[in-house]
């Protein structure tokens, strides 16, 4: 593979210690970008699959075949995650063309509709809750048509709330 030709940024001209191991060299990268120890955990995991579904044949030597068929085995809720860390790994570490993803084919996410009560089940669950500071919680979820992460976001409004009964 020829080094990839991309436009250069400030932060872009970082080379890895080619002497290190692979991973270690992306965690070298990683952590000169400054990126959350999450982000680095996902990306030296992916990388790892990758290269273990590939019988340990170095990235090096594969191409953009071995990506998408790597890419294809995976559900469709983790196929971005592991294309972004390839990518990374191949354009950020490797310095190589990651290839061409334009005609990927992605596994079908399935379409998940939002739950809406009807006018009668709100009124059932408000009656159900005991009064307090849940019942309250709850009243002024539904009235301002905040969902429940909501509430648990904003704990200190609701600590006041109870305090003021």
């Amino acid at each position: 593979m020829k080094p990839a030709k991309t436009s250069v940024g400030p932060f872009e001209l970082y080379l890895a210690n080619p002497k290190a191991k692979l991973l270690d060299q992306v965690q070298e990268v990683i952590r000169f970008k400054h990126y959350s120890i999450r982000t680095e955990q996902a990306c030296v995991q992916w990388i790892k699959s990758y290269t273990f579904f590939h019988q340990k044949k170095h990235p090096r030597d594969m191409e953009a075949e071995e990506i998408q068929t790597f890419l294809t085995h995976l559900a469709a809720s983790t196929q971005n995650q592991a294309l972004n860390a390839l990518v990374f790994l191949y354009r950020q570490v490797l310095r190589l063309p990651a290839g061409d993803f334009s005609e990927f084919e992605r596994a079908c996410r399935p379409v998940r509709l939002p739950v809406v009560l009807s006018a009668e089940e709100i009124r059932r669950l408000l009656a159900a809750v005991k009064p307090g500071t849940l019942s309250l919680m709850a009243r002024m979820l539904h009235g301002t048509g905040t969902g429940f992460s909501g509430a648990l976001q904003t704990p200190g409004a609701w600590r006041g709330a109870e305090a003021a009964r």
